[in-house]
């Protein structure tokens, strides 16, 4: 059996989503769980760049080391995944879209559906137009967030594809 594929999706793949796809990683290690963790972007304004230096800079003071480069989510992408997590409501939107263009049917759920502090509030906010404290807050919410999505994975609680 092929490992499952988790794919987390934000704007443009420099902040939200690779700090993500990190901090996902990061907890797959923490508690023992084989995925395959990838991230990628509505967008293709940024495909091939790094991470945002100020979201690396952030994720680094924490402790969370971002790599890779920006790439924009197809449907090749969307047929892979097991779980596609959407950082806010417009890119949910575009990734149910795009499953639809082309006839298929994803697990696609909001990013911070399971995070226990989310109080309604189910978009991770983009740091990109906003100061330092932005991107510690979406490294802080991302990482807490990512430990609960894993060990639902890992109970078996959060369906996988079969």
């Amino acid at each position: 059996m092929s490992r499952p594929v988790v794919l987390a999706v934000c704007l443009g793949n420099i902040c939200r989503s690779p700090t993500a796809e990190a901090a996902l990683r990061e907890a797959a290690g923490e508690l023992g769980v084989d995925l395959d963790i990838r991230s990628a972007g509505t967008g293709d304004w940024h495909a091939g760049k790094p991470p945002d230096a100020r979201m690396r800079e952030a994720a680094s003071a924490l402790g969370l080391t971002l790599s890779g480069t920006a790439d924009q989510v197809d449907a090749a992408a969307l047929r892979e995944a097991h779980l596609v997590l959407a950082m806010d409501r417009s890119n949910l939107a575009d990734l149910e879209r795009l499953a639809r263009s082309h006839g298929m049917s994803a697990q696609i759920r909001l990013f911070r559906e399971f995070d226990p502090h989310a109080n309604g509030d189910l978009d991770v906010p983009d740091p990109y137009y906003g100061g330092a404290e932005g991107f510690t807050e979406v490294v802080v919410m991302v990482r807490r967030t990512s430990r609960c999505i894993v060990a639902l994975i890992a109970s078996g609680e959060l369906a996988r594809r079969p």
